[in-house]
Order: C-alpha cells, then structure tokens, then sequence
C-alpha cells in the first residue's frame, strides 16, 4: 500500500527539520513526502537537504 504524507510548511524553519526526521524514521517505508511551502518568509528549506521529498511551492498571491 503506497501513500503521501502531505505537510503544509509556512514559516517553520525551527521544527521542520524534526518534523521530516520523525515521518522519514518510520519503519513503513512506502510512501512519499510533499512538503508544500506556502510562502514562507524565513528560511524554512535552506538547511533541509533529504532526498525523495517534493517541494511544491506556491507563490505569493497565485492561492488556489
């Protein structure tokens, strides 16, 4: 059974770190992590640096 792990990222840059070591560490592996980043202002995504997770940005005034 393969799923996502959706995560919703807005000015995070202190717990984001913890909080993808904590769903990546998970003994089930299949599945995959979307961290949508919803026009943070600080630097929630320069110090992450994992393999296998999708960014999706959405930019300023363009919410769906």
């Amino acid at each position: 059974m393969f799923f996502s792990i959706v995560v919703p990222v807005y000015n995070v840059e202190k717990y984001l770190k913890e909080c993808v070591d904590s769903i990546l560490s998970q003994t089930f592996k299949d599945f995959e992590l979307i961290l949508v980043n919803d026009g943070s202002k600080d630097k929630t995504f320069d110090n992450l640096k994992v393999e296998k997770i999708a960014v999706q940005e959405i930019p300023e005034g363009e919410e769906e």
